[in-house]
């Protein structure tokens, strides 16, 4: 734990903040997964519809940010920081940063022939969190936030 809390203090300010910001957009989203989906929704963005493929290229080095950001918050959540969480967070901060993004929902059938679902988050032509095995799922629904 004290290695842990020493590497967090020698990250630069800028890092240090973007992990707290990630932190809590985390613990927010897993707020959000724990009541009813029909309430979540409308804040998630235009139902069934996309963003475009094309960025801005000065956002290239913000998205990447984010996205290790996320990604390394949600290793030392003490509450589940999947794939749906991570990509709300992941939604919530580009908002902030007026950058649009698309959250996507897929399912699929496990080994097993259970089914399984996935969230992955895409801004332009990046996809910030839940690329992996993204390909295996069928999206069911998508959002769209316009900035």
């Amino acid at each position: 734990m004290i290695r842990k809390i020493k590497l967090f203090l020698s990250f630069s300010w800028p890092l240090k903040k973007l992990l707290i910001e990630s932190y809590c957009h985390l613990a927010w989203a897993r707020y959000l997964k724990s009541i009813p989906f029909s309430k979540v929704v409308p804040s998630l963005g235009a139902v069934m519809q996309e963003t475009s493929l094309e960025t801005n290229p000065d956002n290239k080095k913000t998205l990447g940010e984010i996205s290790r950001a996320i990604h390394l918050a949600s290793k030392y959540t003490f509450f589940e920081s999947q794939c749906l969480v991570k990509a709300i967070a992941a939604m919530r901060m580009l908002e902030r940063r007026k950058i649009e993004s698309t959250l996507y929902l897929g399912t699929a059938r496990d080994e097993n022939g259970e089914l399984i679902a996935h969230a992955w988050i895409r801004s332009g032509p990046f996809y910030l969190t839940g690329s992996e095995g993204m390909e295996r799922f069928t999206v069911v629904s998508k959002f769209a936030k316009n900035v």
